[in-house]
């Protein structure tokens, strides 16, 4: 991978993890936040404590976080597999912000600007892995585990 699309990726996945960090923070917070209220057209306290900021149990930021993490991770290891793990979990948390925006645009009726800056992050993400999947070797190294299936052939 070229230095300067990985240097991008590391920008976005850390990014994201500050968006996720800052929302996890006033998603627990009591008071009202001042940098993210614009009336009721964006307010990021409407969304990060609406009932839909919460998924499976655990605050999305927090998954969030744990995801970006994730990507970070898997951009760094930079082998074949690494990288079309990050491709899926990009469309993944593509999916899912895409998702979330929807809910924001036609059930809160109100925008998160910190939830807006991390769909740009993850689409970001996934763009680069496209890319960077389409310009990488065809070839899929053997995983160190696995043998050839034609060695354990008998006859």
């Amino acid at each position: 991978m070229k230095t300067a699309i990985r240097l991008l990726f590391i920008l976005l996945c850390l990014c994201g993890i500050a968006l996720s960090a800052v929302s996890l923070y006033n998603h627990y917070a009591v008071a009202a936040t001042e940098y993210c209220d614009f009336g009721q057209t964006f307010n990021c306290d409407i969304v990060n404590r609406s009932r839909y900021s919460v998924f499976l149990g655990l605050p999305v930021a927090l998954i969030g976080l744990c995801g970006y993490a994730a990507l970070l991770g898997l951009t760094l290891s930079g082998n074949r597999w690494a990288r079309i793990a990050r491709f899926g979990f990009a469309i993944l948390g593509f999916a899912y912000s895409l998702r979330l925006t929807w809910i924001e645009a036609r059930v809160l009726g109100t925008w998160c600007v910190l939830c807006l800056g991390s769909l740009l992050a993850i689409a970001g993400i996934l763009l680069l892995s496209a890319i960077d999947l389409r310009d990488s070797p065809k070839s899929i190294p053997e995983h160190p585990g696995v043998r050839d299936a034609s060695l354990n052939e008998l006859g």
